[in-house]
């Protein structure tokens, strides 16, 4: 554990305030969910808690089912990290952060359509000056009313143009995950 040097003190509610500033590094933000672990020298910790991580054998069968049905590259993807692959190499994806552009598209809750051609594509990792897939749809996933992820059809071919029926894919897919994580 690495000290920051900060001191808080606990409320009479028993809360405590997170800094701004290890809440930016963090990415953490307003109502973003957190488990609380303790230590056994009595240390306690907080960590971002992702429900999709709890499916990361669901998610990651249900990318290669996808992938394998369309021949396309799939991605899910929790609000922080690419949490599945299929079709594309999971040392370059898996478990990297996720893009600024990819998160405002989660919290926008609204498929995006990247046509292939001349469309502009969104980059998924954030430390990736630019992506190799020319044609790509993101639609997030949904649970309890939260945005909590995304499924991404990617293709890294030039001729290929994405429409209605990889749209549909996406959003199916994206709507079985959300339910999963409301039961």
């Amino acid at each position: 554990m690495k000290a920051t040097g900060i001191v808080r003190r606990v409320d009479e509610l028993g809360r405590i305030v997170i800094p701004k500033e290890i809440r930016r590094t963090l990415h953490i933000k307003n109502g973003d969910p957190l488990e609380i672990y303790t230590t056994e020298s009595g240390g306690v910790i907080l960590k971002k808690y992702s429900a999709l991580k709890d499916l990361s054998d669901f998610a990651a069968q249900y990318a290669d089912s996808l992938a394998k049905t369309s021949g396309h590259t799939l991605m899910i993807t929790d609000r922080d990290v690419v949490v599945a692959v299929s079709g594309a190499s999971k040392r370059e994806y898996l478990d990297k952060k996720i893009s600024r552009a990819l998160e405002n598209i989660m919290e926008d809750r609204d498929t995006v359509i990247n046509k292939g051609h001349s469309d502009r594509t969104v980059n998924i990792l954030e430390d990736k000056d630019s992506e190799i897939f020319s044609s790509q749809v993101i639609t997030p996933i949904l649970a309890h009313g939260d945005a909590i992820g995304t499924v991404m059809m990617l293709s890294a071919d030039k001729k290929a143009t994405f429409g209605e029926l990889e749209t549909k894919l996406t959003q199916s897919a994206a709507n079985i995950i959300g339910r999963q994580l409301e039961q």
